[in-house]
């Protein structure tokens, strides 16, 4: 029986005296090869990327939002922070604002918080520092409303006059002085609606002050940890819902309740969700190149069988067996499939790494991608090999050597 060595060195003299034709079916599974590693890579690191984005936005948090216009008082706000397992609430009030600085006007969200926004949200301050409840007139602004809304920049101490729409078509119109400004975020997606970046935050008992109000629109709490998030989100659900009168059968009927209540584990479980899918999907087109690339190789290797007719009847005639035939074909189709695999699993790794740089992504490899890789390109030597070799071996050797 012909020895692997001996298969494996008439196999590389096989390939070597058809270079173009065994480099054009080689490039079919590079490129399969390659994109299937590359899709799986950017899986990963648009995984990791909106998990990062989502954990951005605030430390365990929880976000309650009302359905219907003075909804959430003082009293919401005690319901959510004696919830066990709540660390940190802020209540929310937005409302668009005329903001006067360097005598131009710009609309800017004016979004009044607690001390607590700055723990709940991930708040990190690039000068100054953050609000505090015993703060009145203070106003804590984003990295572009400091550094690209305004004709020139502003800085902590400066002041900027803030005119809020009251009911009625009056307007009111109080000075702020700039305390803190906050380092960009430069995420994608924006906690509870707000982005950070563009809004200017005052204490929501000073906007609540000039807006003749004292509801809130919105609260974001944190809980202690991430593992009990969201059991401390239902028992904040189960508390609002009996103060609202909802009964515990309808706590499940979103339809029921006049708020809206989801966590950090509802977004990153959607978030993965949606993650999965589109690596799933960037596999499935991958695995379409992969397809297209076996079915190349098994074409060359049926061409190859009917070109060598003659030379397999004169191994026969020699003294090799079917099953020695056999194995040389399909080592010459494995060689093939592994050389691409070797060069596509490098061409994949390099395409997402380019990608990733130019998206921004975090560039994800772990080993078992090129070794998934290399192993996939073996199967796929084998799959596509085995017909064109069964068919090589089959061949009688009387009919081979008659063939012309």
């Amino acid at each position: 029986m012909i020895k692997i060595m001996q298969a494996i060195r008439i196999s590389f003299g096989s390939i070597w005296s058809a270079k173009l034709r065994s480099g054009l079916t080689t490039l079919g599974i590079i490129i399969g090869i390659a994109a299937v590693v590359a899709n799986v890579s950017l899986g990963e690191s648009f995984n990791v990327y909106f998990s990062d984005e989502i954990n951005a936005q605030g430390s365990n948090f929880i976000i309650v939002y009302s359905q219907e216009p003075n909804l959430f008082y003082s009293n919401e706000l005690q319901v959510i922070d004696k919830t066990p397992g709540i660390t940190a609430v802020s209540p929310i009030k937005q409302q668009l604002g005329v903001v006067t600085c360097f005598s131009q006007k710009k609309n800017i969200d004016i979004i009044g918080v607690t001390e607590d926004y700055q723990d709940t949200s991930n708040i990190i301050m690039e000068n100054g520092s953050f609000i505090r409840d015993q703060d009145a007139f203070s106003a804590v602004i984003g990295s572009k409303v400091a550094n690209e809304k305004f004709k020139r920049k502003i800085s902590t101490r400066s002041s900027i006059d803030i005119t809020l729409r009251l009911d009625g078509n009056r307007t009111v119109t109080r000075t702020f002085k700039v305390k803190g400004i906050i380092k960009p975020l430069n995420a994608s997606f924006a906690g509870g609606g707000i982005d950070r970046d563009v809004s200017i935050f005052i204490p929501v008992s000073t906007i609540n002050q000039m807006l003749e109000k004292d509801d809130f629109s919105a609260f974001v709490a944190m809980s202690d940890n991430i593992e009990d998030v969201q059991n401390v989100s239902d028992a904040v659900d189960k508390r609002l819902a009996r103060n609202f009168g909802v009964s515990s059968r309808d706590l499940n009927d979103e339809d029921a309740k006049p708020y809206r209540i989801f966590n950090q584990a509802d977004v990153l479980e959607q978030v993965n969700k949606l993650a999965n899918s589109l690596g799933s999907f960037l596999v499935a087109v991958a695995l379409i190149s992969l397809l297209v690339g076996s079915i190349g190789i098994m074409n060359i290797m049926l061409v190859t069988v009917t070109e060598r007719t003659r030379e397999i009847g004169i191994m026969k005639a020699l003294g090799f067996s079917s099953t020695d035939v056999l194995l040389l074909f399909l080592v010459e189709s494995v060689i093939i499939s592994l050389f691409g695999g070797l060069l596509g699993a490098g061409v994949g790794i390099a395409g997402a790494y380019l990608v990733t740089t130019i998206l921004k992504l975090p560039f994800l490899y772990s080993p078992y991608i090129f070794e998934a890789g290399l192993m996939v390109a073996i199967i796929v030597g084998v799959v596509a090999g085995v017909y064109p070799a069964r068919k090589a071996a089959k061949l009688a050797p009387v009919d081979a050597l008659r063939y012309q």
